[in-house]
């Protein structure tokens, strides 16, 4: 059987965690930040958890991590 390629997009976007879930980054952090309050751009600027269902995709994208 041949080796599995992994989707380098997903991973440089994703880390996992020692109990094996995904790690990401949250959105609308890019841009207009100057109408966003320091409380939400503090909130935006932590990690969040994959949920479980999106973490079965990512799997099959980076099979060897």
């Amino acid at each position: 059987m041949p080796k599995l390629k992994t989707k380098k997009s997903a991973l440089k976007r994703f880390k996992k965690t020692a109990n094996g879930k995904f790690i990401r980054k949250k959105a609308w952090k890019g841009h207009l930040l100057e109408k966003k309050s320091s409380k939400r751009k503090r909130s935006l600027s932590q990690k969040a958890v994959v949920t479980f269902g999106e973490s079965l995709v990512l799997r099959s994208l980076m099979p060897y991590l």
